[in-house]
């Protein structure tokens, strides 16, 4: 199965709760930047140039669970820079994973393997380590030796019983050969699922790396035909979306940003602003603004905390999306 049975089960209660009291908005995911510092400064990294400020500026364990307390979805990215260089993230995982929140744990990698000794594996913990390409690459954009010092840390993790998987994100010149050699070598591995995503330039973030929206959808076609071969994460209907099938709206509500600064608004990408409880972020955001993409920044933006969203709210309208995401999750 793509999604645990636990994970699928929380969200459909959730969703089931939220629709019984006719919410039209909620979060599904809070994507919790428990700091902005990080031991590697890659190559299309917007944070350490959007905090470069407040780079070495943490959230308290306290902090860290108000935040859960005030968002209620039933999923939790907790994320920086490194969430490894956070001296409590064992504390405020095992806090966390007590309110039976699902949590993805997303990291580089290079402090993995010691920081699963202080964890231990749950059903509702998943790490999540970012592999950008095959070694040459992924060493290119990272820093030498880090694919091998993360691919190592996911064999680790793997054999001390957690659930690993992993996210790449695809650029200008990655080539299809390669994506599945990586799909290959991280299948090989017991990775439990591939997450893929597009790289484009937004604020705080330029590079000739980055993907329009027409080679978005040109590298992306590809990705859908193989995602029955490979245990890809994303949904097919946001795959679809990608490769330029489909129409979806943004939901940028579905993914809340809390880091130092407070509640992200607009979104996880681009900042206005930054609030300071998750109420006043949703109630002050202009929401129809971001949702329809009329701000020049969402231009060629097509990314999955935006527009997964909306499949999972709009997933169950057509039939055959009910169908082919029935089949999607089961295989």
């Amino acid at each position: 199965m793509r999604v645990s049975l636990a994970l699928g089960s929380s969200m459909a209660k959730y969703l089931i709760k939220n629709r019984l009291l006719s919410k039209e908005r909620f979060p599904l995911v809070l994507m919790l930047e428990v700091t902005h510092l990080c031991n590697l400064a890659c190559e299309g990294c917007g944070r350490i140039r959007e905090y470069k400020e407040t780079m070495r500026e943490m959230l308290s364990a306290e902090e860290c669970i108000q935040a859960v307390n005030e968002c209620p979805a039933p999923v939790v990215s907790v994320t920086g820079g490194e969430p490894l260089m956070h001296p409590e993230i064992d504390k405020i995982i095992g806090s966390i994973l007590k309110k039976k929140r699902h949590i993805y744990l997303c990291t580089n990698g290079i402090l993995l393997s010691e920081a699963i000794k202080k964890l231990k594996p749950s059903k509702y913990l998943n790490i999540n380590v970012h592999i950008d390409g095959i070694a040459k690459t992924h060493d290119a954009i990272a820093g030498k030796g880090v694919f091998e010092r993360a691919t190592n840390a996911i064999r680790e993790a793997k054999r001390a019983g957690f659930r690993v998987c992993t996210n790449t994100t695809i650029y200008k010149n990655t080539s299809e050969g390669e994506i599945e050699e990586l799909f290959s070598f991280l299948e090989g591995l017991g990775v439990d699922g591939m997450l893929v995503s597009p790289g484009f330039s937004f604020e705080h973030n330029e590079n000739e790396m980055f993907l329009c929206r027409k080679e978005v959808q040109e590298k992306f076609g590809f990705i859908y035909g193989i995602s029955k071969k490979y245990k890809i994460l994303n949904s097919p209907l946001y795959l679809k979306f990608l490769k330029g099938e489909r129409h979806l709206k943004c939901t940028p509500w579905g993914n809340p940003t809390r880091n130092y600064l407070g509640w992200k608004s607009p979104c996880y990408l681009i900042t206005d602003t930054h609030y300071k409880t998750f109420d006043e972020y949703m109630e002050c955001t202009d929401w129809e603004k971001y949702q329809e993409g009329t701000d020049p920044r969402c231009k060629d933006c097509m990314m999955h905390c935006g527009f997964e969203p909306t499949v999972v709210l709009e997933g169950g309208k057509r039939l055959s999306d009910i169908i082919e995401m029935a089949k999607w999750s089961l295989s």
